[in-house]
C-alpha cells in the first residue's frame, strides 16, 4: 500500500532519534562494520532518507585502498539510477561498493550483471532461455519434492536451524538441478558461495577476504572446467550446457566468461531465496498475529512473500559508476564516482509505504528487492517467488507453532542481507 506522507509528517520523522552518535550526518560512514552487526542499520537509513537522501561516504575503513561512494536511499532515486545505464554504468567500476577488494574487477565484468548494453542484453537473453515462465512452472513439482523431503527429514527433532537445516539444502538442490550439478556436490558449492559472498564475515569465511582469490576462486574455476569439458562432449538441457554452447556476436564465450556466468547463477540461487525465506519465517514467529492471518487464509502466502521481499531484500545494495558529471536530488555526482543503491532503505521509504517497518502479510506491496527496473532487473524473479511460496507453505503446514529457540545472527555484511543462523523449536 502506498501512502504519500505530508511535509509535516516528514519533518517529524527527520527530527527522530539521532543515529549518528552526535556526528553531523555528512560525516557518517555508512558501511562501518559496527553498524551492521544486527543487520542493516534501518534507523540510520531512515535519517538519511529525510536529512541527506543522496549521501557521500568518503572512505571504507576496512578497505582503505577503496574510494568513497554515494549512498542512494530513496525509492525514487534508486528508480532513476537503475533505469539510466548510460549515466550509471554497471561495467565501468563493478557492482558492489568494493571495486577490487574481494574479487578483481575483470572477473566481475565477465558476468552479465557487470556489463552494460549491448553485450549485457545479448548475454542475458541467453540465460533467459532457462528462466522462462514455462520452464519455471515445469519445475514446481521438483521444487516442492525437494522442500517436502528436506522438511520431512526433521521429523522427530525438537528443533533445528532454519538456515543450515532447511533453507540451505533446499536452495542448493534447486539451483543445482537447474545447473546440472549432482546432489552429492551441493554442499561444497554452497560453501564456496557462502565464503565468497560472505567474505568479510568471520563465521562464513574464517580464513578472511584474501582466501577468496587464493582459495575459493581457483576451486570454482577447477570445478567448472570439469563441468565445461563434460558438457562440451555430452550436452544436456541444463544451464551449464547453455553457457558452454552459447554464442554472442558469433563468438563462443571465453572460459572465464562461462565460469563467471555459472558463478553468478549459483551465487544468486544460493543466497537470494535462503535469505528472504529465513527472514520471513523469523518475522512470522515474531509477529504471531500476522502468522495467524496467514494460517487462517493460506491464499495470503503470495502477499506474504512480497512483503518479505520488501522488508528483507536478499542483497542490501548494488552499485553503479557515474559515466559523466550529473546531478541527483540536488547533489553533484562526478564522473567515476561510485553510486550505491540501498534496497534495504528504498524498500522502507515512508513516501511509498505506510508504517514501513511493520510486517504486514496483507500489504502485497510493489518493491525493489529484484532491482528497480531497467536492464538489470533480476533474471530469476519467477523462480525466487515460486521457491519462497513453496517453502513458506510447506513449513507452516508442518510446523504452524514454530518458535525461536535462540538469538538469530546476521551475516556481517553490507552486501548480503541474510541471517547466518536461525535456531527454532519445531513445535511449541
Amino acid at each position: 500500500m502506498h501512502a504519500l506522507l505530508s511535509a509535516d509528517t516528514l519533518r517529524g520523522l527527520s527530527s527522530s532519534a539521532d543515529t549518528t552518535g552526535g556526528r553531523p550526518i555528512e560525516e557518517v560512514l555508512v558501511t562501518e562494520r559496527e553498524d551492521w552487526q544486527d543487520g542493516p542499520p534501518h534507523e540510520l537509513f531512515k535519517q538519511l532518507r529525510h536529512e541527506c537522501p543522496v549521501h557521500w561516504t568518503p572512505r571504507i575503513s576496512e578497505y582503505p585502498e577503496e574510494a568513497g561512494y554515494w549512498s542512494i536511499t530513496t525509492a525514487d532515486d534508486v528508480h532513476t539510477v537503475s533505469r539510466d545505464w548510460q549515466t550509471y554504468s554497471s561495467e565501468t567500476g563493478g557492482i558492489t561498493a568494493l571495486t577490487n577488494a574481494i574479487m578483481p574487477l575483470e572477473l566481475i565484468q565477465a558476468m552479465f550483471i557487470g556489463m552494460d548494453p549491448p553485450k549485457h542484453d545479448r548475454l542475458k537473453a541467453l540465460f533467459q532461455r532457462g528462466f522462462t515462465p514455462k520452464r519455471i512452472a515445469e519445475h514446481e513439482g521438483t521444487i516442492r519434492d525437494i522442500t517436502v523431503r528436506t522438511l520431512d527429514g526433521l521429523q522427530g527433532q525438537a528443533g533445528c536451524d532454519l538456515v543450515t537445516d532447511v533453507a540451505q539444502p533446499v536452495v542448493s538442490r534447486v539451483i543445482g538441478s537447474f545447473m546440472g550439478i549432482p546432489p552429492e556436490d551441493d554442499r561444497i558449492w554452497a560453501e564456496l558461495m557462502n565464503t565468497t559472498l560472505g567474505a568479510g564475515d568471520p563465521d562464513l569465511n574464517p580464513a578472511g577476504v584474501e582466501s577468496v582469490m587464493q582459495r575459493d576462486v581457483p576451486e570454482i574455476f577447477e570445478r567448472c572446467r570439469a563441468l565445461i569439458s563434460e558438457r562440451r562432449e555430452r550436452p544436456t538441457d541444463d544451464l551449464t550446457s547453455v553457457l558452454v554452447h552459447a554464442e554472442v556476436d558469433g563468438e563462443r564465450l571465453e572460459e572465464h566468461e562461462i565460469v563467471m556466468g555459472f558463478f553468478l547463477l549459483m551465487a544468486a540461487g544460493n543466497d537470494s531465496t535462503k535469505a528472504t525465506y529465513c527472514s520471513a519465517m523469523r518475522a512470522l514467529m515474531e509477529n504471531p498475529d500476522q502468522r495467524r492471518l496467514l494460517l487462517d487464509d493460506p491464499s495470503l502466502v503470495s502477499s506474504t512473500v512480497e512483503e518479505a521481499l520488501r522488508m528483507f531484500p536478499a542483497f542490501a545494495h548494488f552499485r553503479r559508476t557515474a559515466t559523466c558529471d550529473t546531478k541527483l536530488n540536488g547533489k553533484t555526482i562526478r564522473e567515476g564516482d561510485k553510486v550505491v543503491m540501498w534496497y534495504v532503505s528504498s524498500n522502507r521509504d515512508e513516501t511509498r509505504y505506510e508504517d514501513p517497518d511493520s510486517f504486514d502479510v496483507t500489504r502485497n506491496p510493489e518493491h525493489q528487492a529484484f532491482g528497480a527496473g531497467g536492464r538489470h532487473f533480476c533474471l530469476g524473479t519467477a523462480l525466487a517467488r515460486l521457491e519462497l511460496n513453496i517453502l513458506i507453505e510447506e513449513t507452516l503446514a508442518r510446523y504452524p507453532a514454530m518458535e525461536l529457540a535462540g538469538q538469530p545472527l546476521y551475516a556481517e555484511s553490507p552486501f548480503i542481507n541474510q541471517l547466518k543462523t536461525l535456531p527454532v523449536r519445531l513445535a511449541a
